[in-house]
C-alpha cells in the first residue's frame, strides 16, 4: 500500500442484533473514486449490506474480527462497542461510538485499553464542526424508531394486556414499519397521547415525525424542549400522557424528570422510551432503572405501587438498527465530508478537536474517582 494512502478498515459489529454499518457501499465507492483511500471490510452475516456489495465497489473483504492483526496504520472503523470481556491493549486508531467520555459505567476500562496500547480514539459522538454540531449522527432515526417502539408497546398493552412484548426485528424500510403501526392503531380505534422531550433536536424531531406519519393527531403530540423544562423537574405533565419519549442530549447534572413517588401515584403514563439511554450516567434524569433493554427483551417492567396501571420502559441503546439500511446510508453520507479530511487529520479541525478531547479524557482518568 502506498504511504500516502489512508486505509479504512470496517470491522464486523459484534453487538447482538446490530445491523447497521458506519460505512455504506455507496460511500466506500465515493471514497475510492476520490483517490487516496484503501478500504478493507470484514465479513458480517448481520450487517444490512451484503459483503458482495462492498466487494463490487472495490473494497477488499476479509474475515470478521481480523482487525486485531490489521496493519498498524489501518483506521479501525465501526459503530458500537468492541467485544466485551477483552482487556487487551488497543494499538490502532479507532473510529466508533465508545460511550466512555461522560463517565459511563466502565469508562476507565475502555480508555485504559487505548492508553495501554498507545492507540487513539476518534469518538463519533464528538466529531463536531466549527459550530459545535455533530457532523454525523443517528439521532433522527433514533427518535423515529424510539417513537415507533413506544407507540407499538402502548398498542400491545391495549391489544394483548399481560402478554410478553415480542422480539423486535429489523424492517426493510420505514413504510413497512409505519403500515404495521397504523393497522394496530386502527384496530384499537383511538390514538395515544405522546410527549417528546427534546422535540427541537435531531432525535426529538425524528420522534415527532414518526408520531405524525403514524397518524397521531397533532393535539396528541406534546412537544417539549428547553423552554418547557427550564423550571426544572420532576414534571407532572409526563404522568398525564400515555407515552413519554426522552430525546434530550445530557451534558450535565439536571433535576430528574420522573420520580418513583410519581409513578407510584395515580397516572396515565404506561410507556417510557428512553432514547437518550444515559443508563449508567450519574446524571440520568430518569432514575427509575439502571439497565439497558435489548431487541429480544425490549421492555422493562418498572415496579410501582400503582398496580392497576403497568409501566414499561424501553432503553435499547441502538434503536436505529430497526431501520438499518436507511439509517446507515444517511449516517455514512453525513460522515463522508469528514472522512475525506482524514488524510489531513493532523490539521483538519474536526479531527484535531476529536484527538485533543481523547487525550484530555485519558488524562482525566488520573484525577477522577
Amino acid at each position: 500500500m502506498a504511504t500516502n494512502t489512508t486505509h479504512l478498515w470496517l470491522r464486523e459489529e459484534t453487538k447482538p442484533m446490530e445491523h447497521r454499518a458506519a460505512l455504506s457501499p455507496d460511500v466506500c465507492k465515493q471514497l475510492l473514486a476520490h483517490g487516496g483511500f484503501e478500504i478493507t471490510v470484514e465479513e458480517s452475516k448481520d450487517r444490512t449490506f451484503a459483503d458482495s456489495e462492498y466487494a463490487d465497489v472495490g473494497c477488499r473483504v476479509v474475515p470478521g474480527g481480523s482487525w486485531r492483526s490489521a496493519p498498524s496504520d489501518a483506521i479501525i472503523t465501526g459503530l458500537k462497542e468492541l467485544p466485551e470481556n477483552d482487556t487487551t491493549p488497543l494499538t490502532h486508531t479507532h473510529v466508533m461510538f465508545a460511550h466512555c467520555y461522560k463517565q459511563q459505567g466502565g469508562w476507565k476500562d475502555v480508555l485504559g485499553r487505548f492508553a495501554a496500547g498507545n492507540g487513539t480514539l476518534y469518538d463519533l459522538e464528538f466529531l463536531n464542526d466549527d459550530n459545535g454540531r455533530r457532523v454525523a449522527a443517528f439521532g433522527f432515526y433514533a427518535g423515529f424508531t424510539g417513537a415507533a417502539v413506544g407507540i407499538d408497546a402502548w398498542c400491545h398493552q391495549q391489544l394483548h394486556a399481560g402478554e410478553k412484548y415480542p422480539v423486535i426485528k429489523p424492517y426493510p424500510n420505514e413504510d413497512v414499519l409505519l403500515d404495521e403501526t397504523r393497522a394496530k392503531l386502527r384496530e384499537i380505534g383511538k390514538a395515544p397521547r405522546i410527549m417528546v422531550m427534546g422535540a427541537l433536536g435531531r432525535c426529538g424531531s425524528g420522534a415527532v415525525s414518526y408520531a405524525r406519519k403514524a397518524g397521531i393527531p397533532e393535539e396528541n403530540i406534546v412537544k417539549w424542549d428547553m423552554a418547557e423544562t427550564a423550571k426544572g423537574g420532576p414534571f407532572q405533565e409526563i404522568m398525564d400522557v400515555d407515552i413519554f419519549v426522552n430525546c434530550i442530549y445530557l451534558s450535565s447534572s439536571i433535576p430528574p424528570f420522573i420520580t418513583q413517588q410519581q409513578i407510584d401515584a395515580d397516572r396515565r403514563l404506561s410507556v417510557i422510551v428512553d432514547v437518550s439511554c444515559d443508563t449508567t450516567n450519574p446524571f440520568n434524569p430518569i432514575p427509575i432503572y439502571s439497565v439497558n433493554t435489548t431487541f429480544d427483551n425490549a421492555l422493562l417492567d418498572i415496579p410501582s405501587a400503582n398496580s392497576a396501571k403497568p409501566l414499561q420502559l424501553c432503553s435499547i441503546d441502538h434503536l436505529p438498527t430497526m431501520l438499518p439500511r436507511e439509517a446507515s446510508n444517511q449516517f455514512a453520507l453525513d460522515l463522508l465530508p469528514t472522512l475525506l479530511q482524514l488524510p489531513t487529520r493532523s490539521t483538519a479541525p474536526v479531527w484535531v478537536r476529536a484527538e485533543k478531547l481523547f487525550h484530555d479524557k485519558v488524562a482525566s482518568m488520573a484525577t477522577t474517582d
